[in-house]
């Protein structure tokens, strides 16, 4: 394989065009079209496709595209430790996988212990839908999946749950919304304006489940799977919102919001998934010996 022919597909694909890609290498459009000609002539697959006026990345272009990001990132890495100092210890690498369903703040308290080591690890993070990470977990390209579900059994992927622990789940409100709804918890919620989890992940399916056994019927403004934009919209007093009890005291400071109440058995839980039936990778370790014994500790059992 020719690296340079590499180097310009990757070029286009993070551009989104040849002429962005030529300007960017200083070279023409007719010779980045040449050498990703040769490359797929190499593959003996098409790279890209026509969509409208632009390029659009086959399934092949998307494999190839995340190879040629690792091989320039582990480039640049060697460039980065070669000109350290002599002796200094090249980083530990965690490669995580994070579930757009798991909430942020989540992520990065789980993630905290593995970057305040002595000596931290490199955390390299791909967030996306569970099923495309746990392909990449399967072929050995992330060290870890983070999940709010275990891992589904119709999946035919050889990896093993480790539960973290849970949490039981509060409804949130700014100040002004709180102060409309004059019914205590849970009627209170009976036609409040809600923006609620996706109705496909684990929390927005119990969450449903949950309203129906209350006999609730909530006004739905908005059904949003990112969880840090529901709470930016719960801010700015656009409806009721839900975050993990664990996190109470961080989501009234930061997000200005009140609690309206707690449902004890509506439960949300977390889960790391690995390839390893018993964890021996120190970055993985790290994470859920942290996460048992500090923001689960009440719910690792």
């Amino acid at each position: 394989m020719n690296y340079k022919h590499l180097l310009y597909f990757w070029t286009v694909a993070r551009l989104g065009g040849v002429v962005k890609a030529g300007e960017h290498l200083h070279v023409t459009p007719q010779t980045i079209s040449g050498q990703i000609q040769l490359l797929e002539d190499h593959f003996g697959r098409p790279l890209f496709k026509k969509k409208g006026r632009q390029l659009a990345l086959t399934d092949t272009g998307e494999l190839a595209f995340s190879y040629a990001q690792d091989i320039f990132n582990l480039g640049a890495e060697l460039d980065q430790v070669v000109r350290q100092p002599k002796g200094a210890a090249r980083p530990l690498e965690l490669r995580v996988g994070i579930a757009d369903a798991v909430p942020k703040m989540v992520t990065c308290h789980l993630l905290e212990p593995a970057l305040q080591r002595e000596q931290p690890f490199k955390i390299i993070c791909r967030e996306g839908k569970l099923d495309s990470l746990l392909a990449e977990l399967a072929v050995h390209r992330l060290d870890l999946v983070l999940s709010d579900t275990p891992l589904p059994p119709a999946l035919s992927v050889n990896a093993f749950n480790h539960r973290l622990g849970g949490s039981s789940v509060g409804f949130y409100a700014s100040h002004e919304l709180a102060a409309r709804i004059q019914a205590p918890f849970p009627q209170g919620l009976d036609d409040a304006p809600m923006l609620m989890p996706g109705s496909d992940s684990a929390l927005g399916v119990r969450l449903a489940q949950w309203l129906g056994r209350q006999k609730l019927r909530p006004r739905v403004v908005s059904e949003v799977d990112d969880g840090a934009l529901a709470k930016e919209l719960g801010k700015n007093g656009h409806g009721v919102f839900l975050a993990p009890m664990v996190l109470d005291e961080e989501v009234r400071h930061q997000y200005g919001a009140q609690l309206l109440g707690e449902a004890p058995d509506l439960i949300e839980e977390f889960y790391v998934i690995t390839v390893e039936r018993r964890i021996t990778h120190p970055g993985v370790a790290t994470i859920t010996e942290a996460a048992r014994k500090g923001l689960f500790a009440a719910w690792s059992r």
